[in-house]
């Protein structure tokens, strides 16, 4: 193991143990209790293994940390690309976990397709929260936690990847995967120029879809195509608006780029910029395309280059693709509600016939945790619980029409604020009259 981790042993060995213990148990050492935390567990294990045992299962993982850590040493080259760009959006924190992925390929649970897919996701993920200015203290702890998360939610033992993505549709608050319209909005405006992740964004810009990879560290730097100091030639050419435009957008993706010939591009017009040898006209780089096609450069110009550069955007960094309203996937059955026996099933049948023939565009989804009922999108959702059905309401608690004051104002994400229980087939008529107001409020505004 100490000569698999070369020259950065020291730092890389202490590092590895604390992420195998990461995820063997669940928790995140403290980075100066590894070792107590590492002895504590070899004393667990052998209560069932062999020291032999334990040591063998060690040094396996090893193999695996070596390949994510120390990326050159990954000999598949399209594992290499997807290491680097995590290498290069420097997250180590994702380690642990993707040690996990490893190991379900070893064993043949995942496919080299999937295990890619799932790469790609964890760094959109990472990158899209960094982009929307989310704070990163929290992200150790969103991956000590992935593994089990999407174990407990993985639907098909062959689907790891949809389960994942199941996950990340669920997260909320500083741990949500910000959606295209965020994530669009925040790239448009974003100074990426002085932040850590510039080179990585430009580098995976310009390679998306290429065959022949290039390294913006070894041949290229990054370019302000609207200089940082403007001379009186460029002010003229950004018009009189060029204080606001230069403070606005100077350090934005519109304005940025790669050249090979930063200093000899310098502070000249924008048109020399594009016609001189070497410049945006005579550049290999796919970034500079409409850059040599601009006739001018000014607010409207960067603000298109943007949008151009949008379409890419979403490609590169992909969502999870679970719709928010619906992050859950039809592939249960009643069979998985356990509480849905004897007379809460009658129950339930019954209360599911009214719903189903109030219109035949009804239609009925069954998952993990509720059995829904929609037009376009849910108007009643019911939650089986060992003593009644819990019914969730997609209506406006001051709108509900409730008489009798069964309903209650409690708030489920994604489905309702109306809250209303029947344990019973004598409030089935009246559980209806509550039902039928949600789904008229839905046929009304066409949803």
């Amino acid at each position: 193991m100490e000569q698999s981790f070369g020259t950065e042993y020291t730092k890389r060995f202490d590092r590895f143990i604390r992420d195998y213990l990461t995820l063997q148990t669940g928790q995140l050492p403290n980075q100066r209790q590894v070792y107590e935390g590492f002895k504590n567990f070899v004393d667990g294990k052998r209560q069932t293994e062999s020291l032999e045992i334990i040591i063998k299962e060690i040094v396996h993982y090893s193999k695996h940390y070596v390949r994510i850590a120390l990326p050159e040493q990954e000999t598949d080259r399209e594992f290499l690309a997807c290491l680097e760009a995590i290498h290069d959006l420097k997250v180590e924190v994702i380690f642990p976990f993707l040690l996990g992925v490893y190991e379900k390929y070893t064993q043949g649970r995942l496919k080299k397709k999937k295990v890619i897919e799932i790469f790609r996701l964890i760094e959109s993920y990472v990158f899209r929260r960094s982009i929307c200015g989310i704070p990163t203290h929290g992200l150790n702890r969103i991956f000590v936690e992935l593994t089990g998360q999407i174990e407990r939610e993985q639907i098909d033992t062959n689907d790891y990847i949809q389960s994942l993505k199941v996950v990340f549709s669920r997260m909320t608050g500083g741990r949500h995967f910000p959606s295209d319209r965020e994530f669009k909005e925040a790239f448009l405006t974003r100074d990426v120029y002085n932040s850590r992740i510039c080179n990585y964004l430009l580098h995976r810009l310009e390679n998306y879809e290429r065959k022949e990879l290039i390294r913006v560290s070894e041949k290229y730097t990054i370019e302000h195509v609207m200089p940082q100091t403007l001379s009186e030639e460029w002010q003229e050419e950004l018009g009189d608006d060029w204080i606001e435009t230069h403070e606005k957008y100077l350090h934005t993706i519109g304005n940025l780029t790669l050249t090979g010939y930063n200093s000899e591009l310098s502070n000249h017009s924008f048109k020399e910029k594009r016609d001189l040898p070497g410049g945006y006209s005579d550049s290999p780089l796919r970034l500079n395309r409409s850059l040599a096609q601009a006739e001018q450069w000014n607010k409207a110009a960067i603000e298109k280059r943007a949008e151009i550069l949008l379409e890419k955007v979403c490609k590169v960094w992909p969502h999870h693709g679970i719709p928010q309203e619906m992050p859950f996937i039809q592939n249960w059955t009643l069979a998985d509600h356990r509480h849905l026996t004897g007379e809460m099933m009658e129950l339930f049948q019954q209360l599911q016939g009214h719903i189903l023939n109030l219109d035949s565009s009804v239609s009925e989804q069954i998952t993990k945790y509720y059995i829904a009922y929609k037009l376009r999108t849910t108007f009643v959702a019911i939650l089986p619980q060992a003593k009644c059905l819990r019914l969730s309401l997609k209506l406006p608690f001051p709108d509900i029409n409730d008489p009798q004051g069964v309903s209650k104002n409690v708030i489920v994400k994604g489905l309702g604020d109306v809250e209303v229980r029947i344990s019973s087939m004598d409030e089935l008529d009246y559980t209806m009259f509550l039902i039928k107001q949600a789904f008229e409020q839905q046929m009304e505004n066409g949803s």
